[in-house]
């Protein structure tokens, strides 16, 4: 038996099921992105406000990558599980939820003119994306061709749209809030916006109502969401639920979505009022640069570090005595002080705490090849800022940051398969998926004598010159080397190497 609606009266147990009338509600968002996290978070608290007869509003969602089908989203009437599992306020967390949040998906490259009917749906209120880090930028394109090319283009478009079905009423503007984790995302996303609008010559008017009726929210996403679990652990699911569920996913219970607006922003976002989890308020910076830094930062830098170390996921990583020491070192003796922002260090270091034990999650298995994705983008807008930052105070190079951007060049480097791009630690390949890896490979088949300083220098990936930072080069090439030539395994230089660097702190 599959989830779908017609199978609600054959499911039965403790998962929590949406009542009839949620089904009627308007359609009020339209979502570019059908990731897991816009499913386990954005989408979870609309879900939670509808299910409570607030916000009453449901999502449209926009599938703009080749990867993948709608398959599951058409057989299970856009119905999913969400398994709520960890640890908060000292309480076990174990729920399931089925969410009802997605009325449908449409496939932009498929139904295109369907996605601008719906924007000038008199319903559509709010626009949210999840495009990953690489999806804000600037692609110079005709907007108007079905459909254009970047997810900015697309919004270009949609607006664009909306604008002329309604005659430029300033009432029909939207509010927009872009989930991908770039500073000022929602400024950004603006910015290019509007730089395509003039590049296309649209009119002024359309301009003018771009610029003055539709909000454009900078926001904060903040929660573990690994997606599908493993097949043991997705059958162990299926036989507690009583039900088969292709779109199933798993979140830890920590949740946060920090918005940036005045009262009118929240007098929209209703669906705020029900979950403590969305806080809308003037400055988000704060809660950016916590989460960002110690977070995301540390993700990061352990990434190819706990993987080329033979752990497969963030809780293998937290069993590993000197693994979980090089993580909690690397966030609170090194992240932890380098914090680009006034950070008070009770409010770092509580929140470092907190991060620690949502690694420790045991319900939560968070492949680190997963968040190796867009890793060098990743890097440049998470850790960068860090290491400018640390020079600037200590005038010397952090040793564990070292360690892990020297983790991340040996993890990158690749061979070309069949177009695709392939690491290999122990003989074992793995599939390298960074949107920077053509311009990587090039770099290796180019300075292979001197590959991490001519990474470091190159001002395309980080927009500055990483191999001026004081003592920085020397101490990643260092490390680099000696994972690159070890006679013994690469897991045992390099637990050898954390062993060191964990005494020394």
């Amino acid at each position: 038996m599959k989830l779908s609606r017609s199978t609600f009266a054959e499911i039965a147990g403790s998962v929590e099921l949406p009542g009839p009338e949620v089904f009627n509600l308007p359609e009020k968002v339209l979502q570019f992105g059908t990731g897991v996290l816009l499913r386990g978070l954005p989408d979870h608290y609309i879900d939670q406000a509808n299910k409570q007869g607030v916000f009453n509003g449901r999502v449209v969602v926009v599938k703009s990558t080749d990867k993948g089908d709608t398959k599951d989203f058409e057989e299970q009437n856009s119905l999913y599980t969400l398994c709520v599992r960890g640890i908060e306020n000292g309480k076990k967390v174990h729920e399931d939820i089925v969410n009802a949040s997605v009325s449908r998906v449409l496939n932009a490259n498929e139904q295109w003119e369907t996605i601008l009917d719906f924007a000038a749906s008199s319903s559509l209120e709010l626009i949210i994306s999840n495009t990953t880090e690489a999806g804000i930028a600037f692609v110079d394109e005709n907007v108007l061709v079905s459909p254009p090319i970047s997810f900015p283009g697309k919004l270009v478009s949609v607006l664009y749209h909306r604008f002329k079905m309604y005659n430029g009423a300033r009432d029909k503007g939207l509010v927009i809030i872009p989930t991908e984790l770039i500073a000022d995302n929602g400024d950004k996303l603006k910015e290019i916006v509007l730089k395509l609008a003039v590049g296309n010559k649209l009119p002024s008017p359309f301009l003018d109502w771009l610029r003055e009726c539709n909000t454009f929210c900078n926001s904060l996403v903040d929660r573990i969401v690994p997606g599908k679990p493993d097949e043991e652990t997705l059958q162990a699911q299926k036989d507690a639920l009583g039900y088969e569920d292709g779109l199933l996913i798993m979140a830890e219970a920590y949740s946060l979505w920090a918005i940036q607006g005045d009262e009118k922003i929240k007098s929209k976002l209703t669906f705020a009022t029900v979950d403590k989890g969305v806080i809308i308020t003037p400055d988000i910076d704060l809660h950016r640069e916590l989460k960002l830094r110690l977070l995301n930062g540390t993700h990061t830098l352990s990434c190819a570090v706990a993987f080329l170390a033979g752990f497969g996921t963030v809780k293998q990583a937290m069993e590993d005595e000197n693994m979980e020491a090089f993580i909690a070192g690397l966030m609170k003796s090194e992240i932890a002080s380098a914090i680009p922002y006034q950070v008070p260090t009770d409010a770092a270091i509580d929140f470092s705490d907190k991060v620690l034990d949502r690694f420790r999650n045991p319900h939560i298995k968070h492949q680190w090849l997963s968040i190796s994705m867009n890793y060098t983008s990743k890097l440049k807008a998470r850790v960068v800022p860090l290491l400018k930052r640390y020079a600037e105070l200590f005038h010397k190079a952090p040793e564990l940051m070292a360690f892990g951007f020297a983790s991340y060049i040996r993890f990158i480097k690749a061979e070309k398969i069949d177009g695709l791009y392939y690491g290999k630690i122990n003989g074992t390949k793995y599939l390298i998926n960074d949107d920077k890896i053509e311009h990587i490979y090039q770099l290796f088949l180019n300075n292979e004598g001197n590959i991490v300083q001519a990474i470091l220098k190159d001002t395309a990936l980080w927009d500055t010159d990483l191999s001026m930072l004081p003592g920085f080069e020397a101490l990643v090439n260092g490390f680099y080397l000696t994972m690159a030539n070890a006679d013994t395994s690469v897991k045992e230089q390099l637990m050898n190497i954390i062993e060191n660097k964990i005494d020394a702190l």
